[in-house]
């Protein structure tokens, strides 16, 4: 059983929203358990594991958020078990975690914050459950090494940020009926070959889908056309897509 060492417990008040950012005041008034890894004193706020942290790791159960850079450059972090109280992963929470081969996100989590699995060279697929309403720009992008093969996007989602998919080996993709805006480059860079943008989705950024494999794309009939908007070709690099390979379904 683990041991804590614990200097006081602060209720939070109903309501209260659990910020990602970490202070320098939070991390010295930060409580340990034995492995190292600090939270805020009432434990709800994960908010930084050692860096030289091997093999893996289970959050406790009760925290609320996985703060900004938490697990940053933690090389040897190997799988990492969060539990289904966590409804926020900051920013870089898990930059750059090279050995990093499996991750299970629970159904709590509604945001996965800017590049949250950014580098992580080791993690081929992921499954974001149905809660999460926004990924954040870069939260997944590709690199020379992190080539994610597989994605299934959560049936709430309703915003992917910038790049958040860039350089990746994903060849299928299913755009949830709910999802609004694809940001620019999004998914630039992968190997999708037939695409289907349903009728909420209003905004898909610059070249969003730019460098692809396309050889077919429907765009489903919007309820006020004037409102969908087309940021400088986001087929763009695309050369089997032809201007007929673009179907407007009514």
């Amino acid at each position: 059983m683990c041991s804590f060492r614990l200097f006081g417990v602060q209720k939070p008040k109903e309501g209260e929203v659990w910020s990602t950012e970490v202070t320098k005041e939070d991390l010295e008034n930060a409580v340990e358990d034995e492995f190292g890894v600090k939270y805020s004193k009432d434990w709800k706020r994960l908010l930084r594991a050692p860096v030289l942290f091997e093999g893996k790791y289970s959050i406790r159960d009760g925290v609320k958020v996985i703060g900004n850079n938490a697990f940053k450059r933690c090389e040897f972090l190997t799988n990492i078990n969060i539990p289904n109280s966590v409804t926020n992963i900051g920013y870089e929470a898990f930059d750059c975690c090279v050995s990093l081969t499996s991750i299970n996100i629970p159904d709590s989590v509604t945001n996965i914050g800017n590049e949250t699995f950014w580098g992580c060279e080791s993690l081929t697929s992921i499954n974001i459950p149905n809660s999460v309403t926004n990924i954040g720009d870069n939260a997944f992008e590709g690199s020379n090494y992190l080539k994610i093969n597989s994605v299934k996007l959560p049936n709430c989602l309703e915003e992917i940020g910038d790049y958040a998919f860039k350089n990746n080996n994903i060849k299928e993709l299913n755009i949830p009926s709910k999802l609004k805006r694809i940001q620019q480059e999004a998914f630039y860079g992968n190997g999708i070959e037939r695409l289907v943008i349903p009728t909420n989705v209003m905004t898909l950024g610059s070249k969003a889908f730019g460098n692809n494999k396309l050889i077919t794309v429907t765009i489903e009939s919007k309820e006020n056309e004037n409102d969908f908007v087309l940021f400088n070709n986001p087929f763009a690099e695309n050369s089997n897509l032809s201007n007929g390979s673009i179907i407007w379904k009514n």
